[in-house]
């Protein structure tokens, strides 16, 4: 039975460690949470009920009050539309190898502490798109904006088919696959509508009352009038999403508290397709498939079927001329360095927190911030000025503390296996050893994989970092007794 309209409550949290089943009378252990956003908490889940959920678990829950919507409307999403048998129907009728729905396995009601819950269990999912678009600075290269945009593209097709609209296409609803991080998929069913039930469209009507609604930025032309979704407005959204993953900004970015002049922004980028993209994109970038991307959806009538293989080859195209197959791996987390001939780093997330602020760069990864701040300021001061000795013991206990870290690190000359990236290891031909340590300190919370040449190297980072430490103390100490 649907909920109540009516003001949406963030639950109160669950206890770790109860046991929830399924209508399919599956049981499951609850870990712990590890996101919250909407109207939902996220758990980390288990089949095996005798042991505590561990970080590494491959399943979630997400759980909401039982008179709340937003979860109703994804768990009908998932029954209707998104069955593992159809979509493996589909994908062998459209010849892929992987299509970004996120796979559903059960649902079900749990009272807890006098309080009605729903509950919906996932396979768990990685960083989201949103964070690692942050972290590199705002700015994708064109090949991974098409990369995203067409495996996106592939899994609007299939929900279209199955009588669905998402409504809200966005980074934040962009999730990497867990284990492998070149699969991207399409999250978070909340705001999903039906827009053709029993294979009846719905009528083009504007309601005012209801316009502007979803995530500005990314509202389609459709939405700001208060019409329902459909088709072409998730496409029109995908198309916005890439302008600004390729060009770092929207024209409109900065009215978003007048929805008005956002509406009025995006109608003039279509109406004056290609000149409007021309002049907003950066010196030098061609944002050719994005223009006709943008100028085929805006040709779509409100109820008219899109050419998603016409689409899709406009992404594709954009690909072959710069030689790129679509079928190579792409790695969204990869940071490739020129230390050595085989040095390419990969980077997942090891819990699913949107909130999380990931780490980039050796100095947060030894969480030494702190200490080359300290290291700068102190630099800057005359001797006579250094009467702080508190600091100066300060300074010494952190830099023990970076001391320490680096030396837990296990160093090995042999290679083991790590399951979250062997076919990622035998696409590339390379036997890498894995390193995980996400509970050395809070905000590490990744998988840091790199090749056995690349040993040799980490050795020396460790001799460098101790001779700088080694070397600062001295200096500190010298300035100190001046």
């Amino acid at each position: 039975m649907p909920p109540k309209k009516g003001k949406n409550n963030l639950p109160d949290p669950l206890q770790e460690g109860i046991i929830l089943t399924d209508t399919q009378k599956r049981k499951w252990r609850l870990g712990p949470m590890i996101a919250y956003g909407g109207f939902g908490l996220v758990y980390l889940a288990s089949p095996y009920l005798d042991v505590p959920v561990e970080n590494n678990a491959v399943y979630v829950i997400k759980v909401e009050y039982l008179e709340n919507g937003p979860l109703f409307s994804e768990l009908k999403f998932y029954q209707r539309a998104a069955k593992q048998e159809h979509i493996k129907k589909w994908m062998q009728l459209k010849q892929l190898t992987f299509l970004g729905v996120p796979v559903f396995l059960g649902s079900g009601q749990v009272k807890h502490l006098g309080k009605s819950y729903r509950f919906m269990v996932m396979e768990r999912l990685g960083e989201d798109v949103q964070t690692i678009f942050e972290r590199q600075e705002r700015k994708f290269n064109k090949e991974t904006v098409l990369h995203i945009g067409i495996q996106v593209l592939d899994a609007l097709e299939y929900i279209h088919e199955n009588e669905y609209v998402h409504g809200d296409i966005k980074a934040a609803n962009l999730l990497l696959d867990y284990k492998n991080s070149h699969e991207v998929y399409l999250a978070d069913y909340g705001l999903a509508y039906r827009y053709c039930p029993s294979g009846n469209h719905k009528e083009y009507q504007e309601n005012p009352k209801r316009g502007h609604n979803g995530t500005m930025e990314f509202t389609s032309i459709d939405a700001h009038k208060g019409v329902a979704p459909s088709r072409r407005g998730d496409l029109e959204t995908l198309g916005y999403c890439m302008l600004q993953w390729i060009c770092g900004s929207l024209p409109w970015e900065r009215n978003l508290k007048h929805p008005e002049a956002v509406q009025a922004a995006k109608t003039k980028l279509l109406d004056e397709l290609p000149d409007s993209v021309t002049r907003w994109a950066p010196a030098g970038e061609n944002c050719g498939e994005i223009v006709r991307f943008l100028k085929n959806v805006s040709n779509l009538r409100y109820d008219e079927k899109p050419e998603y293989e016409i689409l899709r080859k406009i992404l594709l195209n954009g690909l072959e001329q710069k030689g790129i197959c679509y079928k190579e791996t792409l790695d969204l987390t990869s940071v490739q360095t020129s230390l050595n001939e085989c040095t390419i780093h990969h980077r997942k997330a090891h819990l699913l927190m949107p909130t999380l602020k990931q780490v980039k760069g050796q100095e947060s990864q030894l969480e030494n911030k702190e200490f080359f701040n300290l290291r700068k300021a102190t630099a800057q001061m005359k001797s006579s000025q250094i009467q702080d000795k508190p600091e100066l013991v300060r300074l010494n206990k952190f830099t023990q503390a970076s001391m320490d870290y680096v030396k837990s690190l296990p160093w090995t000359d042999s290679c083991s296996s790590f399951q979250n990236v062997e076919e990622n290891c035998r696409e590339n031909g390379i036997t890498y050893s894995a390193v995980h340590r996400p509970e050395r300190v809070q905000s590490l919370t990744s998988c840091y994989i790199c090749c056995p040449s690349q040993i040799g190297m980490h050795r020396k980072l460790f001799q460098y970092i101790v001779a700088i430490v080694v070397l600062v103390v001295l200096i500190m100490l010298s300035l100190y007794f001046l």
